[in-house]
């Protein structure tokens, strides 16, 4: 991965990598939790090399990424971060780009597309659609399904909130392994990306976006309308290619529970060979392509 720059976008100071020709296509690629940019290190550099400026950004509370204000609330909710991207783009002068994530990523590149779909040429989301609300996540699910939930509820406690903070790395590396469990990753590689969770605002951020998510922990009012507006499951109309991975040890929703969010035109690809949930590092070429496939759409 290349060097990190820094950029004012909106309430954050923004650390993001930006390779490829300047001319290029933009490609905006997202991470999740516990994980960070160099999820996308083999996938941003093959898509360079097509031709692709691709900006890999540190989401708020990971990595360099920090607030202006010492006062900001430090916020997790999906508006939050999907206005974190789009005032990345604002501050780039990037008028459009093709939106790519897994995970928060996911989320936060589906919410783009639903609500800004003129900022977007196409989509790529790990996992599907992925939006949601604190009011659909009331609806209480079979004990099997809550237990793959259960750092949730532990987040909802201050007991969860010291553990994380004093635990964060060997966290990580237990949500590695349990998210995909035929990944192979080597210590070079955990340490890659345990720095970024050394960010000061990165245990209020987690524990603020799970928080959020289970109605314990109030939004910022001025991003209530826009969670409105989330909260009623926009379709997404602009071309998409979903991707799952075989092996993915992490909750996630089934194919054929989202299609029909997806308007435009649409694929979805099961990645097989033991692919876990961070699909961008354990299938590059896979992830990379569906980017060039779903943007060639639109040509």
């Amino acid at each position: 991965m290349s060097a990190v720059n820094q950029i004012e976008a909106g309430e954050l100071d923004v650390g993001y990598v930006d390779i490829g020709p300047r001319d290029g296509t933009p490609a905006l690629l997202l991470h999740g939790w516990p994980y960070d940019i160099h999820s996308f290190d083999a996938s941003s550099a093959i898509l360079a090399d097509r031709g692709y400026r691709v900006i890999v950004p540190f989401l708020r509370g990971y990595g360099s990424t920090t607030f202006r204000s010492a006062q900001a609330p430090r916020n997790g909710q999906q508006a939050a971060l999907a206005q974190d991207a789009l005032a990345l783009l604002d501050a780039l002068e990037i008028p459009s780009a093709v939106v790519a994530g897994f995970d928060w990523g996911a989320r936060t590149a589906d919410v783009l597309a639903a609500v800004w779909p003129e900022r977007c040429r196409a989509l790529v989301a790990v996992s599907g659609y992925l939006i949601g609300s604190p009011a659909a996540n009331r609806a209480p699910l079979p004990p099997a399904a809550e237990a793959g939930w259960w750092y949730q509820f532990y987040f909802a406690t201050d007991r969860g909130e010291a553990g994380y903070g004093q635990y964060r790395r060997d966290f990580a590396r237990f949500i590695w392994n349990t998210a995909s469990p035929q990944w192979r990753f080597d210590e070079a590689t955990f340490d890659r990306s345990a720095p970024a969770f050394d960010n000061p605002d990165h245990v209020a951020i987690v524990i603020h976006n799970y928080r959020w998510r289970l109605g314990v922990a109030a939004g910022d009012p001025e991003l209530d309308d826009l969670e409105r507006r989330l909260a009623e499951g926009p379709a997404i109309g602009i071309p998409t290619i979903t991707l799952e991975g075989d092996a993915n040890g992490a909750p996630h929703p089934p194919a054929e529970a989202y299609r029909h969010k997806f308007t435009g035109r649409y694929e979805h690809r099961l990645i097989t060979g033991g692919v876990g949930h961070n699909l961008p590092q354990e299938a590059p070429k896979e992830f990379a392509r569906a980017v060039v496939d779903v943007d060639g759409w639109g040509e």
